[in-house]
């Protein structure tokens, strides 16, 4: 299935059924007065969060969505019937946003949150509904109110509590194989993973949700390379695993230039917890291990760690680092703990 994270679409609610203009016509009842019923009230747009939805491929084939007319009033004082909603269903970690200026409607994060994004019109009253004391048999009724439309933005922005960044061929597709059962395109040139994957980490009786996304290369926030958009999907992570291939030309320049775009980014991005790792340690002798280490240690001011996504040297330590800042983030948010995990 193709990943896809944006689409815009149209959505409009139903218009109100209007009312009716009817009196009463029955043998030997000379007067029976207004029977016209109320018109019924138009469908609405609702957006749902629902499982087992990871992209939002559905919405590149559609892109019209509109709730149904409510019935026209009836004579006999019979109301319409409420015309028909129109549900948007999304993955986990949807925004929706309006399409003119951006602002944001709702934010989906919760599976079975339900939201109404577009209110169906009302129902016009039948001349029923204006009898008084003086006009007993009123010959207007009201049509039904318009319902709303609009062009709205669907962004899918991945739930994980830890993200993988670094530049192209860095090992974070490695790291995701080896660490969980997601199974990523893995290949010897820039670019292999063109998506961003999802995975669960099984550690110490416990779990979270790591997510990879594609290489960011200098000039990303300008449009190179494959941009800095996937970014949006760590947005939402408790803690950012930065790795940093020890088989590069200069790691501590390697380090500054994807900081560099997280910083121009934004979003808060490069305020979040970051652990540096220097990784594809199998592949340097002693020499060159100490010199790549000294030189990110300098660009990023902290011990890194080192592993080996190949061999598995380092990533036990990495995983429980990472453990570490998702459970004192998740200690200051109040949230209820997972426990030990159950096969």
């Amino acid at each position: 299935m193709k990943f896809l994270d944006q689409a815009k679409v149209y959505i409009r609610s139903g218009d109100g059924g209007a009312g009716c203009v009817s009196f009463r016509r029955e043998k030997f009842i000379e007067f029976g007065g207004p029977d016209g019923g109320d018109g019924g009230k138009g469908g609405d747009v609702w957006a749902e969060c629902v499982e087992g939805l990871n992209t939002l491929i559905d919405y590149r084939y559609q892109q019209h969505f509109k709730a149904k007319t409510g019935v026209h009033g009836m004579g006999r004082n019979r109301a319409g019937a409420k015309g028909a909603d129109v549900v948007l269903r999304v993955p986990k970690g949807t925004e929706i946003l309006d399409a003119e200026d951006e602002t944001l409607i709702t934010d989906m994060t919760e599976i079975g949150q339900r939201v109404r994004i577009a209110k169906g019109g009302n129902g016009g009253f039948g001349n029923l509904h204006f009898v008084t004391s003086t006009n007993r048999s009123p010959d207007r009724a009201n049509p039904g109110q318009e319902g709303e439309e609009r062009w709205v933005l669907l962004r899918l922005k991945l739930i994980a509590d830890a993200g993988l960044v670094g530049l192209p061929n860095a090992g974070k597709s490695t790291f995701l194989a080896a660490t969980t059962a997601a199974k990523p395109k893995i290949a010897d040139y820039p670019f292999t993973t063109l998506h961003p994957g999802l995975g669960v980490v099984r550690v110490n009786n416990r779990e979270f949700v790591l997510a990879d996304i594609p290489g960011l290369i200098e000039g990303a926030h300008e449009g190179h390379g494959l941009g800095d958009r996937f970014l949006g999907h760590v947005e939402r992570c408790r803690v950012l695993l930065h790795l940093v291939e020890g088989t590069s030309e200069h790691a501590g320049k390697a380090y500054k230039t994807v900081r560099k775009e997280i910083e121009a980014y934004g979003q808060g991005l490069d305020e979040k917890p970051e652990i540096v790792a220097l990784s594809k340690i199998d592949a340097l002798d002693p020499e060159t291990l100490k010199t790549q280490m000294e030189r990110l240690k300098r660009a990023s001011k902290k011990k890194p760690l080192l592993l080996s996504a190949v061999s598995g040297e380092g990533v036990p330590e990495a995983l429980a680092a990472l453990l570490s800042v998702i459970d004192g983030a998740r200690a200051e948010e109040n949230l209820p703990d997972d426990g030990p995990w159950q096969p």
